[in-house]
C-alpha cells in the first residue's frame, strides 16, 4: 500500500502541510484569546480543548507515519504501521468521539464508554505490535465496523434528545444546532471505513489527506460558531426550595412580565432569563410549557409570530415601507430560516403566500 506513495514528492508535501495545519489548528485553540471566526460567539471551553487534542492527536498520527517514507525494508514499513494503528486506537479516534460528545451541551456524558469501547482494538493493536504480524487485522477491521454502526444509532439519538433540549430552553436556534455537524461526519466516517477496507492506489491516500484538511477546517469553524450553552451554577441550585407556581399562576406571570412587557422580542432570550423575569425556577417552567403541550421555543416564537403580523398591518396601513426581514428582526428573529419556519409552523402558510393572501384584504 506504502510502494506508491515512498517516492511521490507531492505526496509528501501534502503530508507534511496536513501535519503542519494540524498544529497549528492545535495551538490556536489552545492558546489564542478570543474568537476569529464569529466573534459574537462564545463557544463552549470544553469542545475547543476536546478539538485541539484532536488536533494534536492528528500530529501524532503523521509523525508516527512519516518514517513509512524513507525507509525500505518491509519489515521496518510493517513495524511503523502497526504501531501508528495501534496509537491510533489509544489517541485519535477515542478523542474524534469525545469531541462529537462534546458538542452536544445538553449534559456532560460520561467518557469512560468510550475507553471501554477502544479496549479491544487497543488489545488487537498490541498484540499485532508485539508479534509482529497482521494476523488479528481482519477481526479489528470487523469490530471497528461494528462499533461506528453503533455509535452513529447513538448519535442519531443522541441528536434527537438534544433538539429537544433545545427547544425546551432556547427561543433563538442560531449557533446551537449541530446535526448537520453529525451529517458531515458521519460522511467523513464513511469514507474512512472504504478507505479502511479497499484502499488501493494512491488515490485513496490522496484522497484521505484532502479529507483530513477539510475536517480541520471544519472542526474549526464549527468550535468557534457554536455557542457556549452552559447554564449558570445559581440557575440549578436549591432547586427544592423554592415554590412551584400553580399552572394558571405561571400562566398569569407570563403575561404579565413577558407579553406585556414584550420580552419576547429580547434576542437570545432562554428558559432561565425567562423563570427569573416571571419569579420562577426554570424547572418548573419548563414544567409547565409540558403541560401545555408545547415547548418554551414554541411558546416564544408564536409571540414573535403574532407580533410580526400585528407590525405588517400598521406598517401596510401607515404605507410605510419596509422589508420583511426588518420586521422580523423588530419581532424578535435574527435570521430569516428561523422567523420563516416559526412562521409556517404557527400559520400552516408559507412568508410570502401569506402576504398574498392578505394584500388583497390590508
Amino acid at each position: 500500500m506504502y510502494d506508491q506513495i515512498r517516492e511521490d514528492t507531492l505526496f509528501i508535501i501534502l503530508y507534511s502541510v496536513v501535519t503542519a495545519m494540524a498544529m497549528m489548528a492545535s495551538c490556536y485553540l489552545l492558546f489564542r484569546q478570543g474568537n476569529a471566526f464569529a466573534k459574537d460567539v462564545t463557544p463552549p471551553v470544553r469542545l475547543r480543548r476536546w478539538t485541539a487534542a484532536f488536533f494534536a492527536a492528528l500530529v501524532l498520527n503523521h509523525v508516527v507515519y512519516m518514517p513509512i517514507f524513507f525507509l525500505s525494508s518491509s519489515e521496518d514499513i510493517m513495524t511503523i504501521d502497526l504501531i501508528g494503528g495501534f496509537l491510533d486506537c489509544m489517541t485519535l479516534f477515542p478523542v474524534a468521539i469525545i469531541v462529537l460528545f462534546a458538542m452536544l451541551q445538553d449534559r456532560r456524558r460520561p467518557l469512560w464508554p468510550v475507553a471501554a469501547m477502544f479496549v479491544p482494538l487497543v488489545v488487537g493493536g498490541a498484540f499485532g505490535v508485539a508479534v509482529r504480524s497482521y494476523v488479528l487485522l481482519p477481526v479489528v477491521y470487523v469490530y471497528f465496523l461494528l462499533m461506528c454502526i453503533g455509535l452513529i444509532i447513538y448519535m442519531v439519538c443522541a441528536l434527537r434528545q438534544y433538539g429537544r433540549w433545545l427547544r425546551d430552553n432556547y427561543a433563538d436556534l442560531e449557533h446551537k444546532e449541530v446535526w448537520q455537524s453529525f451529517v458531515v461526519l458521519a460522511i467523513i466516517l464513511l469514507v474512512f471505513v472504504i478507505y479502511v477496507f479497499t484502499s488501493k492506489g494512491t488515490f485513496y491516500q490522496y484522497a484521505m489527506q484532502v479529507i483530513v484538511l477539510v475536517l480541520i477546517g471544519y472542526l474549526l469553524w464549527r468550535v468557534e460558531t457554536l455557542s457556549d450553552l452552559s447554564i449558570p451554577e445559581s440557575t440549578t441550585k436549591n432547586v427544592s426550595t423554592l415554590v412551584a407556581f400553580p399552572a394558571k399562576n405561571i400562566g398569569v406571570l407570563l403575561q404579565q412580565h413577558c407579553i406585556d412587557t414584550q420580552l419576547y422580542l429580547q434576542h437570545d432570550l432562554n428558559l432561565s432569563q425567562l423563570a427569573k423575569a416571571v419569579g420562577t425556577n426554570r424547572f418548573y417552567l419548563s414544567q409547565y410549557f409540558s403541560s401545555q403541550d408545547s415547548t418554551y421555543n414554541a411558546y416564544i416564537n408564536n409571540l414573535r409570530v403574532n407580533h410580526f403580523v400585528s407590525v405588517y398591518r400598521e406598517a401596510v396601513a401607515a404605507h410605510r415601507s419596509f422589508t420583511v426581514m426588518q420586521l422580523a428582526q423588530e419581532s424578535g428573529f435574527r435570521s430569516y430560516n428561523t422567523f420563516s419556519s416559526a412562521f409556517k409552523r404557527k400559520t400552516g402558510q408559507s412568508v410570502t403566500a401569506w402576504i398574498k393572501a392578505h394584500e388583497g384584504q390590508e
